[in-house]
């Protein structure tokens, strides 16, 4: 049976970083040759980052791409690389418009490219406006195996390129991938792997993409199933990883060109298949290496925490920022965003800020400076009374107006310490103060990058009980002060403030925001699910009003299935509601 060993390099690219990207195709290459690798394939648009939205209208982008690819080529050959099968995701274009491409390097030349054909265009993708859909099927016999190359989107739609090749035949399968993460992800990423892997009737090498671009996050988790559809081998969640697999296939000696039609609903497309020798014999008989140790998925919070931190890291570096600054409330959002903050970009890179009012309580101020001692980061104090009251004042504020501009000079003064010192400022509110527009606009909503923008209040205490515990496990210090978990959560713009004096209890309200945002339920499947009338009335109405809100927040890492932002788009001028004004 021939035999090949395949490289998965699961690596974290930057949009527009064409010559970073290309040095990390070149590095990485080394590393998987060294290790004796003859196919090695990176995710999808390695070069040119992902996603790269209406950068794929600028043809000089097009262009750089274009000729990375033909320099990486011939490096790779200079490099001794040659007699590698490179597969490398870049930005394509030709006369039908740009195309999400996948180019096939091999001594020194670009041998073959196939684009993309199935194009998503639903939550966070709009790659039907940005891309042209390809129709080329092309096939590369190397060392006597035949591969097909597909893209991504292409595995989660039947009647494709997967299936197209498991008809004309092939003998292994690599799947280039920019998936981005979201809770459970795996739970439909996983069989669906092994399903297209049976239905091409040979192995399916499946390429992540790590690391972080903007809301996105994009959490790795290779995977190479067999023909029978069994996982043998996992790279990690969340770290840049060179997954090595020998693979004994089986040749079939596949010679068709055509795609035989069916009928039945689904009718595959008339794809060009292209077939294309490389390296007609198989090696030489080599002892395989036990598969590596399939690395272990993490558990729910582990994975978030890990998603939330990766999104923060990337967000900040890849922006060229090195340090952040943010209010130190003493409150659970705050302690959360800040263990976050400690865990990506270390304790020198973070700076706390206290901004106490009159109606600050001494235990918030404790609590702040407890965790700034707790989590060994930079903390300074700058009350605030003084400049509310000049604003009070001076413009007689009373009520709403006094309570929110406690807010804004806060943010104000946040921000001021950003333009002195250079700290990018994180905002640090959760998906259902957003969701309800419970927050002050121009205050508490001031930032570059909002951490926790995606996490429902009740998954912050979870989170913050999962980090503690995973502290005390490794015998460290937890980092979030108790007193901030256990205590009753509270804006403290009024005397005796707490949360539910303006919303329901959190562990209703956040299953009613579910049903009402990810499941785009009305008020009356709510009501029929048993939430009373008068409450889904009041959350409707809340979440309607606060879309301009939304609008403006800051960018967040994404780990729900339907994201404010990108996944989840209404008009701010908008007359329907689920329930009469």
């Amino acid at each position: 049976m021939p035999q090949l060993r395949i490289a998965l390099a699961q690596v974290n690219t930057c949009v527009g970083d064409i010559v970073g990207n290309s040095s990390l195709v070149l590095d990485w290459t080394r590393r998987a040759v060294q290790d004796g690798a003859h196919v090695v394939a990176f995710p999808e648009m390695t070069l040119s980052g992902y996603p790269i939205e209406d950068l794929t209208l600028r043809k000089s982008f097009a262009a750089a791409n274009r000729e990375a690819l033909e320099r990486l080529a011939l490096d790779l050959q200079a490099e001794g690389c040659g007699d590698a099968l490179v597969i490398v995701g870049h930005l394509g274009r030709d006369d039908e418009g740009p195309r999400n491409s996948a180019s096939l390097l091999y001594g020194g030349e670009v041998v073959a490219t196939y684009n993309k054909h199935h194009l998503p265009n639903y939550g966070v993708f709009d790659e039907a406006r940005n891309f042209a859909p390809g129709f080329d099927l092309p096939i590369v016999k190397l060392h006597g195996v035949d591969v097909g190359v597909v893209i991504c989107e292409d595995i989660w739609q039947n009647g494709g390129p997967v299936a197209a090749l498991g008809k004309v035949g092939v003998d292994m399968v690599v799947c280039i991938n920019a998936s981005p993460y979201e809770r459970s992800k795996d739970d439909q990423r996983v069989p669906l792997v092994s399903r297209r892997a049976v239905e091409a009737g040979a192995p399916l090498a499946y390429v992540n993409l790590v690391g972080a671009q903007d809301e996105l996050v994009f959490d790795g988790d290779s995977l190479i199933a067999d023909a029978e559809g069994r996982i043998i081998a996992r790279g990690p969640q969340f770290a840049e990883n060179l997954l090595v697999a020998d693979l004994e296939l089986t040749a079939g000696g596949h010679t068709s060109t055509t795609v035989p039609a069916e009928p039945g609903p689904i009718r595959m497309p008339a794809f060009d298949v292209h077939r294309i020798v490389l390296q007609p014999e198989p090696l030489p008989d080599f002892e395989p290496r036990p598969l590596p140790a399939p690395a272990e998925p993490l558990s729910d919070e582990a994975e978030v925490w890990a998603a939330l931190v990766t999104g923060l890291r990337d967000y900040v570096h890849k922006n060229g920022a090195r340090t952040v600054t943010f209010g130190f409330s003493g409150g659970i959002d705050s302690a959360v965003c800040a263990a976050l903050a400690v865990d990506a970009l270390g304790p020198d890179s973070v700076y706390g800020v206290s901004m106490p009012s009159v109606y600050s309580s001494e235990h918030s101020r404790s609590d702040a400076a407890e965790l700034a001692q707790r989590l060994g980061c930079h903390f300074e104090t700058h009350a605030v009374a003084d400049m509310v009251d000049t604003y009070v004042r001076q413009l007689e504020l009373t009520g709403l107006a006094e309570e929110n501009v406690q807010a804004r000079v806060r943010g104000v003064l946040l921000m001021a310490l950003s333009n002195q010192h250079g700290h990018l400022v994180l905002a640090t509110g959760n998906k259902t103060e957003l969701a309800v527009g419970y927050s002050t606009i121009y205050g508490d909503a001031v930032g570059a990058f909002a951490p926790i923008k995606d996490v429902p209040k009740t998954l912050v205490w979870k989170l913050a009980r999962w980090r503690n515990d995973a502290a005390e496990k490794r015998g460290e210090v937890a980092p979030i002060p108790e007193n901030s978990i256990s205590k009753v959560p509270s804006a403290e713009l009024r005397p005796d403030q707490t949360d539910q004096d303006s919303l329901p209890e959190y562990d209703v309200l956040d299953v009613v925001i579910d049903g009402y945002v990810e499941g785009d339920k009305g008020y009356q499947d709510l009501v029929s699910d048993g939430f009373d009338a008068e409450l889904v009335e009041r959350v409707l109405r809340m979440v309607d009003k606060a879309e301009f809100k939304r609008r403006q927040y800051p960018p967040g890492t994404k780990i729900t299935f339907k994201a404010f932002g990108r996944d989840r788009r209404l008009p701010i001028t908008n007359r329907w509601h689920e329930v009469a004004p």
